[in-house]
């Protein structure tokens, strides 16, 4: 009786494992957690206007430009794994009190836009994002702040990177609640899977941090519940200087409010300070 529950277990422990690798996509990217636009920024008083961006790949992307009257940078914002870029209204107004422009795009299958997320998506995405700032906008890439939160801030300093590999640095990098990678993620919220191992995605944030120049401002509180604090960390001392790290409180998806002002002034700051937007 023992051996043939020790069987049963083990058969149920490997359907969870190829489970957990069949499906981790659908784990990773939550497109389908708020397709549907919830409003628009005209709704808090903003101007703004309805953009497409091109990918290398051929697809068309939802986007919105914001554009700042007197604007000391233009931030390119790369959201998080889930909804829209309707739901990152409150953010928007908030950027346009610092004095930024805002160029915000819905990953490939978020959204309005056209495709399927995958890794090399989201970079290419986010690329179309940085060239219609050049081309479009006429922003030189010293005069453009990449901006990304959770799964965003892996999308930013992929970019970042790359960018600063083809001469073009950024002014300065923003990363909001990051983690060190997919695998090492999963390992923490998985402690009884093998997920690193597992892991068919990498989005390594604290491997493409340390091939940044442009100066780094890392944002983490440590009441997050979904990406520790201890991740933020671990991002921060992998990158080069200058860099900041901005504690905050609050939780994964409501830090940026419920830290409010701290949240603003520590932006400020940084961007005054260390990127020399003033």
């Amino acid at each position: 009786m023992l051996l043939r529950w020790l069987v049963v277990g083990a058969l149920v422990y490997l359907l969870v494992v190829a489970l957990a690798w069949a499906f981790q996509e659908r784990l990773l990217y939550l497109p389908h957690m708020g397709r549907e636009h919830i409003g628009t920024p005209a709704d808090r008083g903003l101007v703004w206007e309805p953009v497409t961006l091109e990918t290398e790949d051929g697809l068309a992307l939802d986007a919105w430009w914001l554009p700042h009257e007197q604007p000391r940078a233009s931030l390119l914002f790369l959201h998080g794994n889930a909804g829209n870029i309707s739901h990152r209204l409150d953010s928007l107004v908030q950027f346009h009190r610092l004095g930024l422009s805002v160029l915000i795009l819905d990953y490939r299958g978020y959204g309005r836009s056209e495709g399927r997320p995958s890794e090399a998506g989201l970079a290419l995405d986010a690329q179309a994002g940085w060239h219609w700032l050049q081309e479009e906008a006429g922003q030189a890439p010293g005069q453009v702040v990449l901006f990304g939160r959770s799964l965003g801030a892996a999308v930013a300093v992929e970019l970042a990177e790359a960018r600063e590999a083809e001469g073009e640095r950024p002014a300065a990098v923003i990363l909001e609640s990051p983690f060190r990678s997919v695998p090492e993620l999963a390992q923490r919220v998985y402690p009884f899977l093998p997920a690193r191992w597992l892991a068919r995605f990498s989005h390594d944030t604290e491997t493409h941090v340390r091939g940044i120049a442009a100066p780094l401002l890392v944002i983490h509180s440590r009441d997050d519940e979904i990406i520790p604090f201890a991740e933020g960390e671990a991002v921060y001392r992998a990158a080069r200087e200058p860099k900041t790290l901005l504690e905050i409180r609050g939780g994964h998806n409501t830090g940026f409010l419920d830290s409010e002002p701290d949240y603003s002034a520590g932006i400020d700051a940084f961007l005054s300070e260390e990127a020399g937007l003033r």
